[in-house]
């Protein structure tokens, strides 16, 4: 999680800007200048002209975010809106190429504006998501990881438009059926008959009757 809070993916204008960073000093006439500044914009040693980077970052950036959500609701029963983003993080992730496979799309230059413009997004859903984190918002990290996935995905369509990714909404519709179909089971166990016994206890009692006539059965044989 602190590697979440160092802002460890790169945001895409500065992975542009390079190694050097430029910033603005006033200067003597009362105007500003630009001023070289020994700070590394690349301390992670990527290949900033690879027109691949993205990938890798995108990937890192969702699993980092997708690890930290399951440990804030690892504790408790999962809503069907938290299963909902979590499947739709791993659905995104899921056979995740390598930068360098085959088969890939070079990215044209159009691409790279808008690979450009959702990694801003998902930068800027990012930092949202860390301040949810420290708040304890469980409900906004839910659907920020939405967001982010979002991003990543679009980002994923450019290398892969063959690679058929999965909408939200369609991983919602299949989790909200698997969850009321569980929530249906625990109801159908936890409901009281007029005796005041629910299914569950039911099933208990039942489970010790059997085991007891086996132990009688047991003993007459021995006799």
């Amino acid at each position: 999680m602190g590697r979440l809070r160092q802002r460890a993916g790169a945001r895409m204008n500065g992975v542009q800007d390079g190694m050097e960073q430029l910033d603005e000093r006033e200067d003597g006439a009362g105007g500003m200048t630009e001023v070289v500044s020994d700070a590394p914009v690349n301390p992670w040693g990527l290949d900033l002209d690879d027109p691949f980077i993205a990938l890798r970052l995108t990937a890192e950036r969702l699993s980092l975010v997708r690890y930290v959500f399951v440990v804030q609701i690892e504790d408790g029963i999962a809503t069907a809106g938290q299963r909902a983003s979590l499947e739709y993080a791993d659905a995104v992730l899921i056979g995740w190429p390598d930068e360098h496979a085959k088969g890939l799309n070079v990215p044209t230059d159009e691409d790279r504006r808008t690979i450009d413009e959702q990694i801003r997004l998902m930068e800027e859903y990012v930092d949202k998501f860390r301040t949810m984190e420290q708040d304890g918002d469980i409900d906004g990290m839910t659907d920020t990881l939405i967001r982010i996935t979002e991003r990543v995905a679009r980002v994923r369509s450019i290398y892969q438009p063959k690679f058929l990714l999965p909408t939200f909404a369609e991983i919602r519709r299949v989790v909200q059926d698997e969850w009321d179909e569980d929530m249906g089971k625990i109801d159908s166990d936890t409901v009281m008959n007029d005796n005041g016994e629910s299914g569950l206890a039911k099933d208990v009692q039942k489970a010790a009757f059997d085991a007891d006539e086996a132990g009688r059965g047991t003993d007459r044989t021995s006799e």
